[in-house]
């Protein structure tokens, strides 16, 4: 057989066991999967390591506005070289509409901008905050058709929030199109609340934003998006998942049969609330949305992923430079509520899960390889294109190094931040070799992919979406009744 590249000699692994083979690479995809293949033309010996699928990283900020108006330190080109830096050769960034803007006009944009700069393949979640009549009717359906079939908003912040009753709006108009909805649960109120009394009290330092965020503030919105879930028999997914009782309560939404699933990320592994009470506006480093807890939140979280109630784990990745630019508007002066909320982390992303759960033996590789890439692509419509490796699939490969120790400085990162929360944290396991459709994307520390080299990737139907909204108890005769839940 003729193949353009065959990995050869190393050990593959996809969500459902690893084994040992050789992979055959023609025009982008993988062709054969057996061991003995012939060399190709490009002949990679990877002995002595793992060969993993592509990570996807479903949830990161690329060249976003933020809802307080600052722009991420990461264009496409930066961040998606950072994303394959780490393992990862697909994102799904954000499409952020803002209240004025018509999502036709926000997806070009987004498009253009990622045509010319992505060296990894990318799709969008489109950001809705204005589910007008036009939104819901016309352009979300369009934009589903272009195969952009998932879509985030927001029950917080000033400029992006939307009231109970939008929400139903739109996760009855997601179903009906097989759209996933994706929710940032936090209660606005309870945060507002709180800040206002902190900050009339002179409390303004980093420290007080995860002071403000209290845990309960997510758990409260958590449990009202599921029932607004339930009501109208339509999947949500519950993003970044911080705190322990959230945790909890969507284990049990999930063993009473609610349609919830749910999404975790490094920063709810790896740090604290403390982190923030550091020196001067140091603290600010850490501080995103909702903010991590305590040593018994991140115990919680290793358990969600580790028995399925957190299904995915993405970076949340949301750039922002230490500086005016970002995390510092007015300098030393910036209190907790105008510093850029979020924290970097896709080029950490893997690196940290790797070390942390297969190197320690806490996660099965199998385990890892499901909760970055393989759920990712099923939930969000890109299966079987992505996410395995498997004869026909494309061919994005990542081969890892289990004996490979790192110790993470910000200067060997390849985004455009500054700064990591992670510095000085010791590494072992690491990816030394990344491919995107076949092509050398990053090989021991070189970047070989062009510029505007990754491809956009319309994505079909959620699995979660077709599925999901038969299993609720009770809930399909008022579903029939108002003719909600996916028509399919």
């Amino acid at each position: 057989m003729d193949f353009d590249l065959t990995i050869r000699h190393g050990r593959v692994c996809n969500a459902d066991g690893s084994f040992e083979a050789d992979i055959g690479i023609r025009d982008g995809r993988i062709a054969a999967l057996a061991p003995g293949l012939p060399a190709g033309r490009e002949d990679v010996d990877a002995s002595g390591r793992w060969v993993l699928p592509g990570g996807i990283d479903s949830h990161c900020h690329i060249e976003q506005l933020s809802g307080m108006g600052v722009m991420c330190a990461d264009d496409f080109y930066s961040g998606t070289v950072s994303a394959a830096f780490g393992g990862t050769t697909t994102i799904l960034s954000f499409a952020a509409q803002h209240r004025n803007d018509q999502i036709p006009a926000v997806l070009a944009d987004y498009h253009r901008l990622a045509a010319e700069k992505a060296v990894i393949d990318y799709g969008f979640h489109l950001i809705l905050t204005n589910p007008d009549e036009t939104a819901l009717r016309v352009h979300l359906p369009q934009a589903v058709h272009e195969g952009i079939s998932s879509l985030k908003v927001y029950m917080t912040y000033d400029k992006l929030k939307l009231d109970d009753y939008q929400l139903l709006e739109v996760l009855a108009t997601a179903g009906e199109l097989g759209a996933l909805v994706m929710l940032h649960a936090e209660n606005h109120d309870m945060i507002r609340w709180i800040a206002h009394r902190l900050l009339e009290r002179g409390h303004t330092a980093p420290k007080f934003h995860a002071v403000a965020h209290d845990a309960l503030a997510e758990t409260e919105a958590t449990h009202r998006a599921i029932a607004l879930s339930r009501l109208v028999n339509v999947p949500v997914l519950i993003v970044h998942v911080a705190g322990q009782e959230t945790v909890a309560l969507i284990r049990a939404a999930q063993q009473l049969g609610a349609s919830v699933l749910a999404e975790s990320c490094p920063q709810y592994l790896f740090l604290e609330a403390d982190d923030s009470d550091r020196p001067g506006m140091e603290g600010a480093k850490f501080c995103c949305s909702p903010p991590p807890r305590d040593a018994a939140s991140q115990e919680a979280v290793w358990s969600g992923l580790l028995d399925g109630t957190l299904g995915v784990y993405s970076s949340d990745h949301a750039p922002y430079r230490f500086d005016a630019s970002g995390k510092l508007p007015k300098g030393e002066a910036t209190t907790f509520k105008e510093m850029a909320n979020g924290v970097p982390g896709i080029e950490l992303r893997l690196p940290l899960l790797f070390s942390e759960g297969v190197m320690t033996g806490r996660m099965r590789i199998e385990q890892f390889v499901a909760l970055t890439a393989t759920n990712h692509a099923r939930l969000y419509g890109l299966a079987p294109r992505k996410g395995a490796i498997a004869v026909g699939a494309d061919a994005d490969i990542a081969l890892w190094d289990p004996t490979r120790v790192v110790e993470v400085k910000a200067e060997m990162l390849h985004d455009n931040v500054g700064y990591t929360p992670y510095e000085g944290r010791r590494i072992t396991g690491w990816p030394t070799e990344v491919y995107s459709r076949g092509r050398a994307v990053v090989r021991e520390g070189r970047l070989l992919a062009a510029r505007g080299s990754g491809q956009f990737v319309a994505r079909g139907p959620s699995s979660a979406v077709h599925t999901g909204t038969r299993r609720d108890p009770g809930r399909g005769a008022f579903s029939a009744l108002v003719g909600l839940g996916h028509k399919a």
